[in-house]
């Protein structure tokens, strides 16, 4: 592992680290706000107060993808432009097109939530944005993506760091599946339709809609993971070819698993078992790095009597060990008869976006801070407890509701 000081190096640009690590914690309290508010709503729905613009048909686009875009691509920019210096020996390659990644980054994000509140979306999930913001993103994304692999071009080291090798996998697939997923026909200036159609249609976006959760919430935040956790534990990766063997295998797979989505639609069932199969088998690579993650701490438990943000790393490792045994099994057609359309469903999209996402986030967080602003410390240590709350894979019954056929010959 190569070593970090502790103090905020003029070799590194960290300014541009700490604008997304701020934005990082504001839109991460934005769209945890709205996803509490749109929880409200089902129990009360009066808070949709009658307008258009908060109702929960709107303001749930708002959450999903201020949750992903916002706060987890605001964490991924700020971990990765971080790690790749520190990792590669050597400064950003431009200063000023790190700043304006920073900045046309931020306008994608408010442009999302004035536009989806307005009613202007695609209605596919979380590709709801329209063609203007559409083609914002991918240019953004392409200038993110020259000054992350630019930087590696430059590094003063032989070695590519592991992290940096799932950090630039996140960024190529993220870019490909937006480009294809967008290919869109404009008919006005917030109004366009899909290249695509019918099932092809369907298939096209799930495969976007699964590969964007698994190469930015997982495969994005795995580079995470493999740098954070051995620094924070001052310990090595456990094993290093696990890491190498866990990369290849989870890119190679996760690509695959899309059509568990579309069970028992009318996607062409050889559709569907393929993707319950490469789902199944996707537990392998995932469950090698959560036990590379969890092992690098050998010889450092004690640690975590004393130190918080470890404790935030080793809890985010057991929600992603958790969830990522949750979602082969549910790709599995029977289980998903009954999963599909429930709230377990739900259930599981928060163990891996608040308990593996939001926890890991928070510890590379406190693990940050300090050293770019030139502290030893947070302000409070006392307060950085991980407080993860009581999560259940409910919705059994209403699973086997729509199973039930009346006596008049329908369904329940």
């Amino acid at each position: 592992m190569i070593e970090a000081s502790t103090s905020a190096s003029p070799l590194y640009n960290y300014r541009v680290v700490r604008q997304f690590t701020l934005m990082t914690v504001v839109w991460g309290i934005i769209g945890m706000g709205l996803g509490v508010f749109i929880a409200a709503q089902l129990v009360w729905p009066v808070l949709n107060f009658d307008l258009p613009w908060t109702s929960f048909g709107r303001v749930r686009p708002m959450h999903t993808n201020l949750v992903i875009f916002a706060f987890g691509g605001n964490a991924l920019f700020a971990t990765s432009l971080y790690v790749v210096q520190r990792t590669s020996r050597v400064r950003l390659i431009s200063d000023s097109l790190g700043e304006f990644v920073f900045w046309a980054w931020q306008a994608a994000c408010v442009a999302m939530v004035v536009s989806y509140a307005l009613g202007y979306t695609t209605s596919k999930e979380y590709a709801e944005m329209e063609w203007p913001i559409a083609a914002w993103v991918t240019l953004v994304w392409l200038a993110y993506a020259y000054l992350f692999f630019g930087t590696i071009a430059y590094r003063k080291v032989s070695h590519i760091y592991v992290g940096n090798w799932f950090f630039g996998a996140f960024i190529i697939v993220t870019g490909m599946v937006h480009v294809i997923n967008h290919a869109l026909v404009p008919v006005s200036l917030m109004k366009s339709y899909s290249v695509y159609s019918g099932a092809t249609d369907a298939m096209i976006q799930w495969w976007y809609g699964h590969s964007v959760v698994g190469f930015i919430l997982s495969v994005g935040f795995l580079g995470i993971m493999y740098y954070f956790v051995p620094k924070q534990a001052e310990r090595p990766i456990y094993s290093y070819r696990l890491s190498i063997v866990h990369f290849w295998a989870i890119i190679s797979l996760y690509i695959w698993a899309g059509p568990h989505h579309l069970h028992y639609t009318a996607l062409p069932d050889w559709a569907q078992s393929l993707g319950m199969a490469m789902s199944v088998i996707l537990l392998a690579p995932s469950w090698g790095g959560m036990i590379n993650g969890m092992m690098t701490l050998s010889g450092a438990w004690h640690k975590l009597r004393t130190d918080p943000v470890l404790r935030f790393l080793v809890v985010s490792l057991a929600f992603y060990g958790m969830s990522t045994f949750e979602g082969p099994m549910m790709a599995i057609k029977t289980v998903n008869a009954l999963s599909h359309y429930t709230d377990w469903t739900i259930g599981h999209v928060h163990a891996g976006a608040l308990g593996w996402v939001a926890m890991i986030s928070i510890g590379s967080l406190y693990h940050l801070i300090p050293r770019l602003y030139d502290r030893k410390q947070m302000y409070s240590v006392r307060h950085q407890v991980p407080r993860p709350g009581l999560r259940e894979s409910g919705g059994g019954t209403p699973g086997r509701a729509p199973n039930v056929i009346l006596r008049v010959g329908t369904l329940s």
